[in-house]
């Protein structure tokens, strides 16, 4: 276990900070990590949308890697948005050769729209990285993509999604309720091969929903923080239950920040801002 984990974003990018591996990076950060970007697109976006995408050459997003990999250890990737099959597959390379030691895949499959974002073939080469994950952290649209079936509608429902999508690639599966009606916002995290603490295939655990419309890159932030508290504690709920915490306490504060007209970021250090306040301030 190192001190202070080494965590690798492979994401878009987000110029106003809240989504992509800006996000990442203050994720990381804020959870103790050490955190390192490499950009698969560049992303012209802001907090009511995105207008444009680039993608750079597939030979520079090798470099990048390359570049990263061959200098530094790597204690955790996390990797965020891949447009299309040749991008995915130049990442599944470099996993092969690399095999970090946690990575954690975040899925941008379904824009909020609800409009799909890959082509056929690129979803088909998606679920194939499923396999070099250790845990895949999918919404409820996205869910529905990997396990090829419609949109669950109820928590029941998107469960056994989950297993579905655990037992055909031997992935661990975080199940987020954000899409879910009520009060509750309940997470899970799902492995049909019983490898969880205490031998579990489900683990559940649920919070109170933060009433906020500011949760822009809540997904890319939860994930990345997720593979920083891997590498600190080794255990999958402990992560999720320490991260849980974070992110709540990040959108309870994040209409403080005042960012953009559209849906805004959360406050990734809300945390660290208020225990570096005087006391009394």
């Amino acid at each position: 276990m190192t001190r202070i984990p080494r965590v690798l974003s492979i994401a878009g990018t987000d110029p106003t900070g809240g989504a992509g591996i800006q996000a990442d990076l203050k994720s990381v950060s804020a959870n103790g990590g050490y955190g390192m970007a490499v950009v698969t697109a560049l992303v012209a976006q802001n907090t009511r949308g995105v207008r444009s995408v680039h993608l750079p050459p597939v030979s520079f997003l090798r470099e990048q890697l390359d570049a990263v990999s061959d200098d530094v250890v790597i204690d955790a990737v996390k990797i965020g948005m891949l447009s299309n099959q040749a991008v995915i597959d130049e990442v599944s390379g470099w996993l092969r050769r690399v095999r970090p030691p946690i990575v954690v895949l975040d899925p941008v499959m379904v824009a909020t729209s609800g409009d799909r974002l890959l082509d056929e073939p690129a979803e088909a080469a998606l679920r194939g990285l499923l396999s070099l994950a250790h845990l895949v952290t999918p919404n409820l649209p996205e869910l529905a993509v990997l396990a090829e079936r419609p949109e669950a509608p109820t928590w029941p429902e998107a469960l056994a999604q989950a297993l579905t999508v655990s037992a055909a690639h031997s992935v661990i599966v975080l199940v987020k309720g954000g899409h879910l009606a009520g009060d509750a916002s309940p997470d899970a995290l799902v492995d049909a091969s019983g490898s969880l603490s205490g031998g579990r295939t489900v683990i559940e655990m649920s919070v109170d929903r933060v009433p906020t419309r500011n949760t822009h890159g809540t997904g890319c932030s939860l994930s990345s923080a997720i593979a920083t508290q891997q590498v600190l504690l080794g255990d999958w709920e402990q992560a999720l239950t320490v991260c849980k915490a974070w992110l709540t306490a990040s959108l309870r504060h994040a209409d403080e920040l005042e960012v953009g007209r559209g849906n805004g970021p959360i406050n990734h250090f809300a945390t660290l801002w208020a225990a570096a306040r005087p006391s009394g301030s």
